[in-house]
């Protein structure tokens, strides 16, 4: 009897592979000296993955930035503390809790007003409209930095979270009776966010099913099974499956070729 085979795995996700979608081409909004640049028109990123959203700002000469902090909030209405998904004061604990740990500043010296953002774990409900605020100071006679400021900037840039559409790389060496071989399965996107799962699921022909066992290896964001292949096996089929935090997965199936010396 054929036996099905499931192994779970972790790996680790290295990097990024956000997909920032929309037109790259970018526009400058400026209010009362204070000014932010973004990609024009909506960011698009499939559910699983990760996405990038590129801003960068500068204030006015006498404003010296302290903190940032990104909201998300329904586009209609200013976004306030309830609203807050990540700040650079490590302190706060005004952060919701479905965005804890899931969003970083791409460039951390907030003294270069690189205010790029990459939110890893993306769901549909990410989707939505993203608001900057950069707290500080602003500058008094003598040259110090004493009076606390912050300003908000108007312009948002708008995130849509699809379907996941992309699937993992199957890679099969010539697979001969009797020689050790591996298949090589590799998983869509290059984020740094939580670990996947990935697993193997094997399935026969329904003749001369038999069982296969293999060692499994994980390195970053793949995952590679040695074994020996049977002739019983030519003509079966094997899926890689990968399964991402809240609930997504994607998977791809080869079908293997056992050839006889």
């Amino acid at each position: 009897m054929f036996v099905l085979i499931w192994v779970a795995l972790l790996f680790s996700v290295r990097g990024s592979n956000a997909d920032t979608g929309g037109s790259v081409k970018q526009r400058t909004h400026c209010n009362n000296g204070f000014c932010i640049t973004l990609n024009e028109g909506e960011i698009t990123a499939e559910a699983g993955l990760c996405v990038v959203i590129p801003c960068s700002f500068i204030t006015t000469s006498d404003f010296k930035t302290e903190h940032m902090v990104w909201y998300k909030c329904e586009p209609y209405r200013r976004c306030g503390d309830s609203d807050v998904i990540f700040h650079t004061d490590k302190n706060n604990k005004k952060v919701q809790p479905q965005f804890e740990g899931r969003v970083s500043l791409l460039q951390s010296d907030v003294s270069q007003n690189n205010c790029s953002i990459i939110i890893n774990d993306l769901t549909e409900s990410d989707s939505g409209s993203y608001q900057l605020r950069v707290n500080g100071f602003r500058k008094l006679s003598g040259g110090y930095y004493k009076v606390p400021e912050g300003f908000t900037f108007s312009a948002r840039p708008t995130v849509s979270v699809k379907d996941l559409i992309q699937k993992p790389i199957v890679m099969i060496h010539p697979l001969t009776e009797g020689q050790q071989t591996t298949l090589t399965c590799t998983a869509p996107g290059h984020c740094s966010g939580s670990d996947p799962t990935i697993t193997w699921r094997w399935k026969g022909t329904g003749v001369n099913d038999s069982p296969i066992t293999g060692n499994i290896t994980a390195k970053n964001h793949s995952s590679t099974l040695t074994f020996n292949p049977l002739a019983e096996l030519h003509g079966t089929s094997v899926t890689c499956k990968v399964s991402f935090t809240g609930g997504t997965t994607t998977e791809e199936t080869v079908t293997l070729n056992v050839t006889c010396e």
